[in-house]
């Protein structure tokens, strides 16, 4: 077993084994962010899905509220007029066929990387490239679009693409640990509304298991999974 620092040792003895009001896991969640860094606030989510089967498997997008308190570089590929439009909606990194070489070539300066579907067939060669760090433009994460200046305003915005990991586990990061924590409560809403809405039809049974937060460095606090759900963005707000 890893050797558990004195620091998290502290943190771990103010978090009881219980299920915390929303509101209180957050406020925890600031109280037990330590380190010498500006944490994030992370959400660990079990669900009641098997994501080997096509129709339990949770991939989407979630616009939070308050922003995620990063500053996001979005790379747009695209041909002809979209490129200057891709510029003109303040992308980062703009461009066509060589910036397909570049990425090939290593170039990972970027967040996001959002891609017109006519070049697509083109973007397809970089899958073992972008895939494994979730780079990978993709219709269902709204990457792949004609409608750039949508899309990168979006994602600038705070607009996050997610997926349940292979053991049906959504690991979000929805704010940083410096937020207020009614901000961060209102990004928290917005993700629960999202995995409901967007429930994959296969998913039988209990959907929600178990529902945790954390800042990066801190320990585990359980979030009372109803309270959030019964909870109205009025109160949240």
């Amino acid at each position: 077993m890893p050797k558990i620092s004195r620091r998290l040792q502290t943190l771990q003895a103010k978090v009881e084994d219980k299920d915390y009001h929303p509101l209180e896991a957050l406020a925890l969640l600031k109280d037990t962010a330590t380190a010498k860094f500006t944490e994030a606030a992370e959400a660990h989510i079990r669900l009641g899905i098997d994501p080997k089967y096509a129709d339990q498997q949770l991939r989407t997008t979630v616009a939070l509220p308050k922003g995620t308190g990063q500053i996001v570089r979005v790379a747009v590929i695209a041909r002809g007029e979209k490129v200057n439009e891709a510029s003109n909606a303040g992308a980062d990194i703009v461009g066509s066929e060589e910036l397909i070489d570049e990425i090939q070539k290593g170039r990972m300066d970027f967040d996001k990387l959002i891609a017109t579907p006519d070049v697509m067939p083109q973007v397809a060669r970089l899958g073992k490239l972008l895939g494994p760090r979730g780079l990978m433009p993709s219709p269902k994460g709204g990457t792949v679009t004609f409608d750039l200046a949508g899309a990168i305003a979006e994602f600038k915005a705070g607009k996050l693409e997610f997926r349940a990991d292979r053991t049906g586990i959504v690991h979000v990061m929805f704010g940083k640990a410096t937020f207020s924590p009614e901000d961060l409560l209102i990004n928290l809403k917005a993700l629960q509304e999202t995995i409901d809405r967007n429930r994959p039809s296969g998913a039988k049974g209990r959907y929600w298991r178990t529902f945790y937060v954390a800042a990066t460095m801190g320990p585990s606090i359980k979030v009372d999974i109803s309270a959030l759900r019964d909870l109205k963005l009025s109160q949240a707000g």
